[in-house]
């Protein structure tokens, strides 16, 4: 039954929107990916910046793929996310430009 609903899905749906809807999928997915291989270079947990740009990109483009599918359940599941994104990836703009300058290096010898 599940293969006959994506198999209608898919001819139903042009491969430009699929793409779009794939795409997102791959691209949220991928974070995690991201942020696990920088945790363990650093031997402990971090969240790198481009964690929160691939969030809001594939957030974005999931939210683009249901709102062409008009699926209620699926825009309201993917409202929320990029405002958080985006607002972390602001607040770490703000902070990078809050810091002082790194003190000169030390003269060569």
């Amino acid at each position: 039954m599940l293969a006959t609903v994506i198999e209608g899905v898919e001819q139903s749906t042009p491969w430009g929107w699929l793409l779009v809807g794939y795409g997102g999928q791959l691209v949220f997915g991928s974070r995690f990916y991201v942020q696990w291989v920088a945790s363990e270079k650093q031997r402990r947990s971090v969240m790198p910046v481009i964690f929160w740009w691939l969030s809001l990109l594939g957030a974005l483009m999931t939210l683009t793929y249901a709102i062409y599918r008009m699926d209620g359940p699926f825009i309201m599941a993917n409202l929320g996310g990029p405002p958080i994104y985006a607002r972390n990836l602001w607040l770490i703009r703000k902070a990078r430009h809050a810091l002082p300058p790194p003190p000169p290096a030390p003269p060569a010898v």
